[in-house]
């Protein structure tokens, strides 16, 4: 991985917020970020925030 020129700005890393989610395939309940979260057990993309 290159890393001229630093690496890439997200701002404060302590003011972003993690969702918690589930995962539909293998059930697994996690704390995820992003779009399109991906289950740290299974690696699917079929998750559901948890309400």
């Amino acid at each position: 991985m290159c890393t001229v020129g630093g690496g890439p700005d997200i701002g404060d890393v302590e003011s972003l917020s993690s969702k918690g989610y589930i995962c539909q395939d293998c059930g697994n309940k996690f704390k995820g970020m992003g779009r399109r979260p991906r289950c740290p057990s299974c690696q699917s993309r079929n998750v559901k925030p948890v309400e």
